[in-house]
């Protein structure tokens, strides 16, 4: 029993270190500012993981041996304190450089040039919402003015001047090598916008507003899920992040806007 048991053992480290070492399934390509940052950090945390993961399995397997010629032993307080300290250190090592990471990503304030984009989950829909002309959003109470149906499935205050140039889109469209300001809302259950090409994943909560940034640095057409349970239809609500160069964002608002200027109030 024993003998199996280190066997099964001795497998699953070689399949563990295998899988890490040679990575058949790997993360996506690298397409904004911070990617390379988090993917750094993860890096480390894998393979500082998988070293102890590696070391413990060792050393059960020496003990394991150890057991059967030698019977029971006793525990050694010395090597568990050691042990935990390390593991402790380690914790605390990547909880610091994480932070600073993830308080640049999740800061409220965006570099002026920032373009400005407001993210609303609804069940079980994504909605984008750009400032028109006059840079700045309209209003939006959707318990009151919220209409999917006559083109309003925000509940833009129809009353609110700031709020009649403002583009809805189903497709989030961004410039490229320029920063996105995003504002996360959600309408009915949280939701989660997961950008995997950007590394950007952050849950959009009812009544709050939640901020995040992100800089695309390379062009093409990309996919946003909703990674939290959000209902039946959550399989549905998925997105298209399409990068381009400043020049077409700029033909794509002014085209957007054009519409609806001619579209019937």
């Amino acid at each position: 029993m024993r003998i199996a048991l280190r066997l099964t053992m001795l497998v699953i480290a070689v399949a563990c270190a295998g899988l890490f070492l040679f990575h058949p399934w790997w993360l996506p390509s690298m397409a904004s500012r911070d990617a390379a940052a988090l993917d750094r950090g993860l890096l480390a945390a894998l393979w500082a993981m998988g070293g102890l993961f590696l070391l413990a399995q060792t050393g059960l397997f020496i003990i394991l041996g150890r057991n059967g010629q030698q019977g029971r032993s006793r525990g050694n307080w010395k090597v568990e304190l050691a042990w935990t300290a390390a593991i402790s250190a380690i914790f605390f090592g990547f909880n610091l450089s994480g932070g600073r990471l993830w308080s640049r990503i999740s800061s409220h304030t965006g570099s002026t040039d920032a373009v400005q984009v407001e993210i609303t989950g609804i069940q079980f829909q994504w909605y984008f919402r750009y400032p028109g002309i006059d840079g700045s959003f309209g209003r939006i109470n959707a318990v009151k003015f919220a209409r999917p149906d006559e083109g309003n499935p925000l509940g833009i205050d129809p009353t609110d001047p700031s709020g009649h140039d403002d583009v809805v889109s189903p497709a989030l469209v961004l410039p490229v090598g320029r920063e996105a300001d995003l504002t996360l809302r959600a309408q009915d259950v949280i939701h989660s916008v997961f950008i995997p090409a950007m590394r950007v994943k952050q849950d959009a909560v009812p009544g709050m507003d939640v901020h995040t940034h992100f800089t695309p640095t390379q062009i093409g057409t990309y996919e946003l899920v909703c990674t939290q349970l959000c209902g039946l239809g959550h399989y549905r609500m998925r997105a298209v992040v399409r990068i381009v160069s400043n020049e077409d964002f700029k033909q794509w608002l002014k085209s957007r806007a054009q519409a609806l200027a001619a579209s019937p109030k």
